[in-house]
């Protein structure tokens, strides 16, 4: 054995016992938390990290308006993401406050529809998306993986159409 293949099994060791997560280890971490993507395996995930796209807002930064296309999904790495929508009087409501690990925009996955509210950087924040397009062209290529992909969407898309209803029904008796 040469002296240098000696060096790079010894390299090789080390850098596995010490070895420090990179950037992309975490998304892997991070989408396997994500329901949407819950049944792939780790491989699988990692073949999903080609078209994940990395975008940076400063807080206050719109990261899309009210009305938009909806063309992603968003996945919070750092920051906050505070969605709003306005009424017909331009009164801002908001919707909801996501969080490190969070994601949302699922829907447009599903269909190319306008953005329902609005999405604002609440703090400085660092996200991962995918494109509609992307998803659509993985899927094409990878019909199982798509296949379970589409699942998540669904089962997600259920758990929040279940909230809802509760929310509604309960709005309603307390009316009553």
């Amino acid at each position: 054995m040469t002296e240098e293949n000696k060096k790079a099994i010894h390299s090789s060791f080390w850098a596995n016992i010490f070895h420090t997560p990179t950037e992309s280890d975490e998304l892997i971490h991070v989408l396997q938390a994500i329901p949407l993507f819950k049944s792939l395996t780790k491989k699988e995930v990692s073949g999903l990290l080609g078209i994940i796209h990395n975008r940076i807002y400063i807080a206050g930064e719109y990261i899309f308006y009210q009305g938009d296309p909806g063309i992603g999904l968003y996945i919070i790495r750092d920051g906050e993401v505070l969605i709003s929508r306005e009424n017909e009087k331009k009164d801002k409501i908001t919707l909801a406050l996501f969080q490190k690990g969070d994601f949302f925009g699922e829907l447009a996955l599903i269909d190319s529809e306008k953005r329902s509210a609005s999405a604002i950087a609440n703090s400085d924040t660092k996200l991962s998306v995918i494109f509609k397009p992307d998803l659509d062209e993985f899927i094409e290529k990878y019909p199982k993986k798509g296949i379970k992909i589409i699942q998540g969407i669904a089962e997600i898309t259920a758990v929040r159409l279940r909230t809802l209803n509760e929310d509604y029904f309960n709005l309603r008796t307390e009316k009553k």
